[in-house]
């Protein structure tokens, strides 16, 4: 079975953000742009940045890409184009797969607005757009698209994965077992032990990780958290790779890391898939964007 290349890009708050109307800065928007004019948006995070970043993915040229959400900040209705055109930028819809994340959801009807808006990314081969979870099958690879992003309370960007949607969840993830297709599940918020921040957790994260551990999956991508991180979950015959990436447009400081974007290398066969993890990105202001690590995916 030939190698599949698999790359995953999170997070990118595509900037610069377009001016809102008056009507549109109510409620939780006021301080989310706010707070885009005193941090995001003064540096810290940079669309030069993402387009060195997606620069590289396409010299790399993996088979897929995946986005795992915080494609816009506050989602006005003037951001929807633009995310969509920078979507086109990675590749043709069936190419590339994307969930959203809770700066997507930021204010109520946000979502369904985005998931219109970019719909033939969000939507699985014989599915409609905006119904989670998703599956693509490319070639080995089952592509499981999950949506924790929900409109939230100010200062709050919490996350859920409702029953229903979990139990479509555990029934993909066992049908595409028992196709011997290797599972990756995308989603935003993640499953972790101990989240970044209470205020950003994924409500019933035990429930999800249960689910995990009787059901499988070969690899969980996720953003929310702009780290580059690798938890294992307890799996029903092997620990499960949770796999996180820094924000594709952070700016990288004189000692900080910038962005970054990982390329998965997975081959070998069912009950004995080898994957390799070539971690990317920008080790500081100095360096440019440089492969960071290289390394089998194993506990």
């Amino acid at each position: 079975m030939p190698m599949f290349r698999l790359a995953h890009v999170s997070d990118p708050h595509l900037g610069p953000m377009p001016r809102p109307k008056l009507r549109e800065l109510v409620g939780k928007r006021v301080l989310g742009y706010i707070n885009w004019r005193l941090n995001r948006g003064r540096g810290s995070l940079r669309p030069a940045v993402l387009d060195e970043l997606v620069d590289d993915l396409h010299d790399l040229a993996p088979d897929h890409v995946a986005v795992t959400g915080d494609i816009v900040n506050i989602a006005l209705d003037a951001e929807l184009e633009p995310a969509r055109r920078w979507l086109d930028s990675l590749g043709a819809p069936r190419d590339v797969s994307v969930v959203p994340g809770n700066h997507d959801a930021y204010v109520r009807g946000a979502l369904k607005r985005a998931t219109d808006s970019w719909g033939p990314f969000l939507r699985g081969d014989t599915g409609e757009s905006g119904r989670f979870p998703y599956v693509r099958r490319r070639g080995p690879v089952a592509l499981i698209g999950v949506s924790s992003a929900e409109t939230t309370a100010p200062f709050m960007a919490t996350g859920r994965v409702g029953p229903g949607q979990a139990l479509r969840l555990a029934e993909i993830l066992d049908h595409t077992a028992h196709e011997g297709l290797y599972r990756v599940v995308l989603i935003h918020h993640p499953p972790a032990r101990q989240p970044v921040h209470w205020a950003g957790r994924l409500i019933g994260t035990q429930a999800i990780r249960d689910l995990f551990l009787h059901h499988g999956a070969e690899l969980i991508l996720h953003g929310h958290t702009h780290r580059s991180t690798v938890e294992w979950l307890d799996g029903p015959t092997r620990p499960i790779p949770l796999v996180g990436v820094p924000s594709a447009s952070r700016n990288p400081g004189p000692d900080r890391r910038g962005a970054g974007w990982n390329l998965f290398e997975i081959d070998g066969a069912p009950g004995a898939w080898h994957t390799t993890r070539i971690e990317r990105g920008f080790r500081d202001a100095e360096s440019g964007l440089v492969e960071i690590a290289r390394a089998p995916l194993v506990p």
